[in-house]
């Protein structure tokens, strides 16, 4: 059936775009944990952009202190987007509860522990809480990754609705190990985090050398971390992440 007026004249999805905005947002995107800077030049390789046009959007940019230059005329992140990071995980609303649980995982298993949430097609370290170990899986908050990758992303998938392999066998699980699948050095095991309306909030995750990781100690992980997670689905907030 054809549809109404209405309809007809209601703005597609498509057409709702601002692509000054995309284009200023592609020129953020592109900054990486391996890519901290650029010159005006690799900005342009990097994200197709005309030169004039990454000039008059990075002046837009720095206005707000998303972007930042130096003297060498490279551009770094700039003060801006910590804010609003801080602001974000504030509004998150559980990082009083979370934080607490990450330091135990940590203490108890010696590793790297984090929370991850899902933000499009990557994952976001939300939280914390490095390893005291000299040699260790060291993560940075707001650090995002690929979700096809890693056991968190992978726990993030599966309890999102993803099907097929390894995702069904996810479920059935609860858990996910992940071994050198991102890092070839690194393990991590990982489980999902869910609230007290049995929603899930994001993916625990506790990381190390592949070198020290054996089915004992997956089991003793395993054992804290749903411990952890248990106590933590009565505080954490009803909003599906």
């Amino acid at each position: 059936m054809a549809g109404s007026i209405k309809d007809q004249n209601r703005p597609q999805k498509s057409e709702q775009r601002v692509e000054a905005v995309e284009r200023a947002l592609t020129i953020l995107e592109s900054f990486s944990e391996g890519q901290v800077s650029f010159s005006l030049r690799e900005l342009a390789e990097a994200t197709g952009l005309y030169k004039s046009t990454i000039l008059r959007l990075c002046a837009s940019l720095e206005r707000f202190h998303y972007i930042r230059k130096d003297e060498e005329g490279r551009y770094h992140l700039g003060p801006g987007l910590w804010r609003l990071g801080s602001l974000y995980r504030k509004n998150f609303a559980a990082g009083d509860q979370i934080r607490p649980e990450l330091r135990y995982l940590t203490r108890v298993t010696g590793e790297t522990s984090s929370f991850f949430v899902r933000e499009g097609d990557q994952r976001l370290c939300l939280y914390r809480e490095n390893s005291k170990k000299e040699v260790r899986h060291h993560l940075d908050e707001g650090l995002r990754l690929p979700l096809k990758m890693g056991g968190t992303g992978r726990i993030l998938l599966a309890f999102s609705g993803a099907r097929g392999a390894p995702y069904d066998s996810i479920r059935i699980d609860g858990y996910y190990v992940s071994l050198g699948e991102r890092d070839p050095d690194l393990f991590s095991v990982a489980i999902p985090v869910f609230n007290a309306r049995g929603l899930l909030a994001g993916a625990f995750s506790v990381s190390g050398l592949l070198s020290r990781y054996n089915e004992s100690v997956r089991d003793a992980i395993l054992q804290e971390m749903r411990s952890s997670a248990k106590r933590l689905a009565a505080s954490l907030p009803d909003e599906e992440t």
